[in-house]
């Protein structure tokens, strides 16, 4: 039958060592740092990173404006290339009128379902080529959520990692006092000369 006896290692004993309340400080602090810092320090992050989101969506907002155009061509071979709001889409040539009046054209992505003559929505940069949309707040939480997660993810693997190491490292140092102390006891027991 084994019995466990609690926080041996906070007691006076003649069987604890250095390591072992070193030990026991490093468990507590890895607690700390696991239930407190790690959730901490990725909320921050993600607040961060929230933050950077913004003002790349604002820094796009600006750059980007959007048309709406009327599908002229689509594109020999266009075959579909990608998600547009949860539907698959292609390229196709469209045109539409600018605030002066004249006609432009560019290829575009437009939903699979777009046929000649359908107005579809376009966002364009400063020289007339077609851009993605800016990016929406639901993106923006998920890019922030993504980075505070790793945050934490990385902050608990390293903390756990570094507490192995203190562990292997007590664990060793605790082997070597007990080989020194026993190398002192054992001619006392055994009546051998050392």
């Amino acid at each position: 039958m084994r019995t466990r006896v609690r926080g041996w290692r906070w007691r006076r004993n003649p069987l604890r060592r250095r390591s072992d309340v070193v030990e026991a400080w490093t468990t507590v602090v890895v607690a700390l740092l696991l239930f407190v810092a790690a959730p901490l320090l990725g909320a921050a992050t993600a607040w961060w990173g929230y933050g950077q989101a913004q003002a790349i969506v604002a820094e796009q907002r600006a750059e980007r404006h959007h048309v709406r155009a009327t599908v002229e061509d689509r594109s020999p071979g266009a075959l579909s290339t990608g998600q547009l709001g949860g539907q698959h889409s292609y390229r196709a040539t469209v045109h539409w009128k600018a605030a002066d009046g004249t006609q432009k054209s560019t290829t575009a992505q437009v939903p699979a379902g777009a046929r000649h003559g359908d107005s579809v929505d376009v966002w364009l940069d400063s020289r007339g080529r077609s851009v993605p949309p800016p990016s929406d707040g639901a993106e923006i939480w998920q890019h922030s959520a993504t980075v505070g997660s790793f945050t934490s993810i990385g902050t608990v693997g390293t903390v756990l990692l570094a507490h192995r190491a203190v562990r292997a490292v007590a664990l060793r140092r605790r082997m070597a006092e007990w080989d020194r102390d026993w190398a002192l006891t054992e001619p006392q027991w055994t009546h051998r000369r050392a």
